[in-house]
């Protein structure tokens, strides 16, 4: 059989060498009442055959984001994934490599990780970058417990326009290691200002926003800095970095950001890789670990883990962090990607989103009733809609066009913003999209 390769023979003689007389006797230290009176209600095993017809019509039941028009966003973006990537991170040096623990072995798999961290750290303008992190939230969640080691504070403030998943997930961190957050409603300039304080370890912004919104922070930067607190800036949408000014440049002392725009499809929520950038200075409280560049015995260019600040490899109350490895194969598809796009592919990238976005915005601003609530933006905006947007987004996808994701189901506790809509376009997002979506959009207002 090909997954129970074992034979009745080879049970056996097992046991003999194990000196048990059955498979049963293996689990005699565990007490009878715990034991399962009767088989589970599973159903019984079928041929491979069948199995994969049956997984082919189960997928059928979904709707590929790629099959509709789809405006999805908040998070998760469907951008063109060259051929080349998939070819080359299913190659089997990459495919099979694990952890590089072993440098003379690893060389490979520890320039890819290398040359990944250089392209996060141009393209947030940041001094080093990690090996990645699993993905965003948890990125941000790292972030914020990084500034607390830092300034040895442990109260930080989340600006309103974070991505409402990050934010749970920052809390979770927070309950269970003893560190305060402080949901702040607003993020606007002004406001973040006024809500800075001695008494805190970093504030937390998101640009582009969840809402969409373009925001320039670095007198926000410089407010922080005055008072000791370092600030963090989170992005979902990596892709808006080939246009707008970056963390680097705006004074942000820590990056986090979902990396999945670039080499990795939607896949349903994952896996996805999170990006983690800072300032020189704070290297050593960053966690995850980063590959660097040296020179071996014989002169030639090599490259090692220079920095693996984690409880397997040094003492826990010296760890940065309990996470054990980096999204390796996801950082790859981001590596290759990136370099495949270059620096003129990658502006060029973000200059046809934010078009496409304007150009929807547009269609969409001036159908009766709707209001456009964003003065800036990338590729992603919020629409005011003169109902609530959960049941058109539904049916609109009866019809099959994925308008869009509303406020109300990342933030049910925002009664005020039952009506607001997300929307995002991409350079995927066609001009017949975008006139089915605007002639949908109609007549469910009518």
């Amino acid at each position: 059989m090909r997954y129970l390769p074992l034979t009745d023979a080879d049970r056996r003689a097992m046991l003999g060498v194990i000196g048990a007389k059955s498979v049963d006797d293996l689990f005699r230290d565990v007490p009878q009442s715990v034991r399962l009176k009767a088989p589970l209600d599973l159903p019984n095993g079928l041929g491979e055959i069948e199995v994969e017809r049956e997984l082919v019509r189960l997928a059928a039941k979904n709707t590929a984001a790629s099959a509709v028009p789809s405006f999805l966003g908040a998070g998760a973006y469907r951008h063109h994934i060259p051929a080349a990537v998939d070819y080359l991170v299913q190659r089997g040096e990459f495919l099979t490599s694990y952890t590089p623990y072993q440098p003379e072995i690893a060389q490979g798999t520890l320039q890819s990780v290398y040359e990944f961290q250089t392209q996060v750290a141009l393209i947030t303008q940041m001094d080093v970058a990690n090996a990645s992190m699993y993905d965003g939230a948890t990125a941000t969640a790292e972030a914020v417990m990084m500034a607390n080691r830092v300034t040895h504070r442990r109260k930080a403030v989340l600006a309103g326009n974070l991505h409402p998943h990050y934010r749970e997930v920052v809390e979770t961190y927070a309950h269970f290691n003893g560190f305060e957050t402080i949901a702040h409603r607003d993020w606007a300039v002004e406001a973040l200002i006024a809500a800075i304080d001695p008494s805190l370890s970093c504030l937390v912004v998101q640009n582009p926003g969840f809402f969409g919104g373009v925001h320039d922070y670095s007198a926000v930067a410089e407010a922080c800095h005055r008072a000791g607190v370092l600030l963090v800036m989170v992005m979902t949408e990596i892709v808006s970095l080939g246009l707008i000014k970056p963390p680097g440049a705006m004074g942000a002392d820590i990056v986090a950001a979902e990396g999945q725009s670039i080499g990795n499809a939607l896949n349903f929520g994952g896996p996805y890789l999170g990006l983690f950038a800072t300032a020189e200075k704070f290297m050593r409280q960053m966690p995850g670990r980063l590959a660097g560049q040296t020179v071996d015995a014989e002169g030639q260019r090599g490259f090692v883990l220079t920095l693996s600040a984690r409880e397997q490899h040094i003492r826990r109350e010296k760890a940065t962090s309990n996470i054990c490895t980096n999204s390796g194969l996801c950082a790859l598809a981001f590596a290759i990607h990136l370099a495949l796009l270059g620096e003129v592919g990658f502006k060029r990238l973000a200059e046809l989103n934010h078009a496409k976005a304007a150009q929807l915005a547009e269609r969409l601003a001036v159908i009766p009733g709707v209001t456009l609530v964003n003065r800036t933006f990338f590729n992603e905006f919020t629409l005011r809609l003169p109902r609530p947007a959960a049941p058109l987004v539904d049916a609109l996808a009866q019809r099959g066009i994925l308008a869009g994701v509303p406020v109300s189901r990342l933030m049910p506790e925002r009664a005020d913003m039952a009506d607001a809509l997300l929307v995002a376009a991409t350079e995927l997002t066609t001009d017949g999209d975008i006139s089915a979506l605007d002639a949908a959009l109609r007549e469910a207002l009518r």
